[in-house]
């Protein structure tokens, strides 16, 4: 039997694999092999090694990626050594739309070369152009390898999904300035982690605050932890506490040598490597506030999981952010200090007016679901047929 789509999961394979946790691109590759897989064949990547993996292979690959049972690592390669080795199941993609969610080889020509010889019509989803508009931000040649993909992704595309208006904006801009045209494509908001319902106990005695995400320089934890040592200074023991959740990325040692170092934070800081979803909603929910100073974002994540949990957001004013969300956080510059010290001030009694304004902003928010992002993805592959 063979599958009306393919889809590309060798991000997914890779990452399971080698134990990694999962980032919002994962979430969203898992969210499209959950809706689309029982229709669907794996497609596979290792350099210059591209397969279509046959229907049976594919359905074990779909089921363990999704469960992520504790041996999934042994399971995941023993799939892969029986079902990718000769003979090769048919490598003829018939026309069909061929979804690559996770930018996995998109950086190399020869993906869209063999797409095309293989008669794949591919789905591109476009999370962001950060690397490209803010180098700074990312790993060195980062911006080279990240214009490659669009630049790929431009010539061998038969559509586009972006993540966001604002994401597909700086499509757009990109396309313009390559000189070529943007093929076919929509804006379809994806939806959060859907993280546990009702938790009974603050994770913590004192008022918190969390920032979530990876320790990187685009998301500002320096900002955040220096203005933390500004509120230990002014409140001493009364200063609420801040919760940092994500791994250590790159280029970060400044936070580290604060997070490691300071004297003045300890006790008021506790860093959070990873957690459970559980774990996860437990914070959020009882936090005074979401904080989320990033100097640029695709789309934010956290930001929806947090309002669809019933916790405000301070959040860098960013025209993505404002899309989400609309009105409903406070926004505030992400170089301005003494404002966002002057905010954690504020949010961190439950009774202030300012924060009381924020809770009432919240009954008007609507999480964006997974079930509305594959209603507009399902009718746009449609119009592409």
């Amino acid at each position: 039997m063979d599958g009306a789509l393919l889809i590309d999961v060798t991000r997914l394979v890779g990452r399971a694999v080698h134990g990694r946790q999962a980032t919002g691109v994962d979430r969203v590759c898992a969210a499209y092999v959950e809706h689309f897989g029982s229709r669907a064949q794996a497609v596979l990547q290792w350099g210059e090694w591209r397969r279509i993996a046959s229907y049976r292979t594919s359905q074990q690959l779909f089921d363990v990626l999704l469960a992520r049972p504790a041996d999934a690592p042994a399971r995941l390669r023993k799939v892969v050594a029986r079902g990718c080795v000769p003979p090769w199941p048919r490598q003829d993609g018939r026309n069909r739309l061929s979804l690559n969610i996770g930018h996995q080889g998109l950086d190399r020509p020869g993906l869209v070369r063999w797409m095309r010889r293989t008669a794949q019509r591919p789905l591109f989803f476009a999370h962001d152009l950060i690397p490209i508009t803010h180098p700074e931000y990312c790993r060195p040649g980062e911006q080279a390898l990240h214009a490659a993909r669009m630049h790929n992704l431009l010539d061998g595309a038969t559509g586009v999904v972006a993540n966001s208006a604002a994401t597909l904006a700086s499509m757009r801009q990109f396309a313009e300035r390559a000189g070529t045209r943007l093929p076919p494509a929509i804006a379809a908001p994806i939806a959060g982690a859907q993280l546990a319902g009702e938790a009974a106990t603050s994770p913590l005695a004192r008022p918190y605050f969390v920032v979530l995400g990876t320790i990187e320089p685009r998301k500002n934890h320096q900002l955040l932890l220096h203005a933390w040592r500004e509120l230990v200074q002014r409140m001493g023991s009364a200063a609420p506490q801040l919760v940092v959740i994500g791994q250590r990325g790159w280029e970060c040692e400044n936070a580290e040598d604060l997070l490691e170092r300071c004297e003045a934070l300890r006790g008021h800081v506790l860093e959070v490597g990873s957690c459970s979803d559980t774990e996860l909603a437990r914070y959020l929910r009882h936090a005074r506030a979401l904080l989320f100073p990033s100097f640029a974002e695709g789309y934010g994540l956290p930001l929806v999981e947090a309002l669809a949990l019933g916790t405000p957001v301070i959040a860098s004013d960013l025209a993505v952010f404002r899309e989400v969300a609309g009105a409903i956080p406070e926004y505030l510059h992400p170089l301005d200090g003494p404002g966002w010290v002057q905010a954690v001030r504020d949010y961190s009694d439950d009774t202030t007016p300012r924060r009381a304004a924020q809770c009432g902003r919240l009954a008007g928010f609507r999480a964006p679901t997974w079930r509305d992002h594959f209603e507009q993805v399902e009718a746009f592959m449609e119009a592409l047929q």
